[in-house]
């Protein structure tokens, strides 16, 4: 049997101000923009090339950290989103006693940081090529 993680729950205060941080600023796909009552709207994005989405609409926010998102190129990425008027952290990699330093790492070990307008915090992660 397989199991696919395909959507996750992202917490937000203001559902329109998060759509537009994930479709424009970090240029996520709106796959669906629904009311399902007078007080509730869900919405669902996609990363490019992903097989799992987002949905935003849940009340609070700021409660989750460590959504990954798996690149080929983190200087590109980090350049696209700096770009896009996101604050990022600069390329940083774990050192073998886990503090975090500057610039990359070995293979799977380049990472930049960014949180959504809610505090969500995000990473972006390095894939070697061709793996």
């Amino acid at each position: 049997m397989d199991w696919k993680l395909e959507v996750v729950s992202i917490p937000v205060a203001d559902v329109e101000k998060a759509k537009q941080f994930y479709s424009e600023r970090l240029g996520f796909v709106v796959d669906h923009d629904t009311r399902i009552s007078p007080g509730t709207r869900i919405v669902q994005l996609t990363p490019r090339g992903s097989a799992c989405s987002i949905v935003i609409g849940a009340p609070a926010g700021g409660a989750v950290r460590g959504l990954q998102l798996v690149v080929p190129d983190i200087d590109a990425a980090r350049a696209e989103l700096a770009g896009r008027g996101v604050e990022v952290s600069d390329v940083k990699h774990y050192e073998k006693d886990g503090t975090l330093a500057d610039g990359k790492g070995s293979r799977w070990n380049s990472f930049v940081f960014f949180n959504d307008l809610d505090g969500n915090g995000w990473v972006l992660q390095e894939r070697p090529s061709g793996e």
